[in-house]
């Protein structure tokens, strides 16, 4: 199966969330195949289904100063940060061509970063077999993962922290967990990473755990062609 590969570059979150749904439209109508995009975002706060306000620690006129914008979404989860260093990936898929089972998606979007870590780096990690998602490393977690789905069309993703500036998970309370940290692949490594790089295996084991063939476009390319 051919999926779309669209890297976002650096973008706002609100920009990228509205391609996000014109995707989703898009992919449920048969106009487009389904699409992987990769994005960096400036500083961002995302509050899913399930959060809660006081799980944002710091203030507004903090937020404010920083520049921080707040989306409150539809994802599953409670409150999450992105910003520069983070990959992060919204996968536009018709799940209906993918077994048609949530637990799955989600559990192969922590696959991608499991095989990653241990093969390229030689990081063991661990998926947290009770209700949350995500990734860690011991209890560090270093992939966030909420998903939506409308008409079994997925959208929004994970956020893989790499050189991700950690200090700004201190204006909240991560996905919720107090008992749990976040980490980067840069503090578990201890070395300066090429971000293109991290980018580019991102992709490619994503293309291993769903068994796709990812082909790299331009967001105006898959656009032009409906019309």
């Amino acid at each position: 199966m051919i999926i779309n590969l669209v890297d976002l570059g650096r973008m706002s979150y609100g920009q990228a969330l509205k391609i996000q749904k014109a995707a989703v439209d898009s992919v449920r109508e048969g106009i487009i195949d389904g699409t992987f995009f990769l994005v960096e975002h400036p500083p961002v706060l995302t509050m899913g289904r399930r959060a809660e306000r006081s799980n944002i620690l710091a203030s507004n006129d903090v937020l404010k100063s920083e520049g921080v914008e707040l989306f409150d979404i539809e994802r599953g989860g409670d409150v999450t940060y992105h910003g520069p260093g983070q990959i992060v990936g919204y996968p536009v898929l018709d799940l209906t061509k993918f077994d048609k089972d949530l637990h799955k998606y989600v559990a192969d979007i922590e696959e991608v970063f499991v095989r990653l870590l241990h093969n390229e780096y030689g990081i063991e990690t661990k998926k947290d077999k009770g209700k949350y998602t995500g990734v860690y490393i011991d209890n560090r977690k270093i992939t966030a993962i909420g998903i939506a789905v409308r008409k079994w069309i997925s959208f929004h993703g994970f956020a893989f922290n790499v050189s991700t500036n950690l200090k700004h998970f201190d204006w909240i309370i991560p996905c919720g967990l107090s008992d749990r940290s976040v980490t980067s692949l840069e503090l578990e490594t201890g070395l300066s990473q090429n971000f293109s790089r991290v980018k580019k295996l991102t992709a490619e084991y994503f293309e291993k755990v769903f068994g796709v063939e990812l082909t790299e476009r331009k967001l105006e390319e898959i656009y032009n062609e409906q019309n």
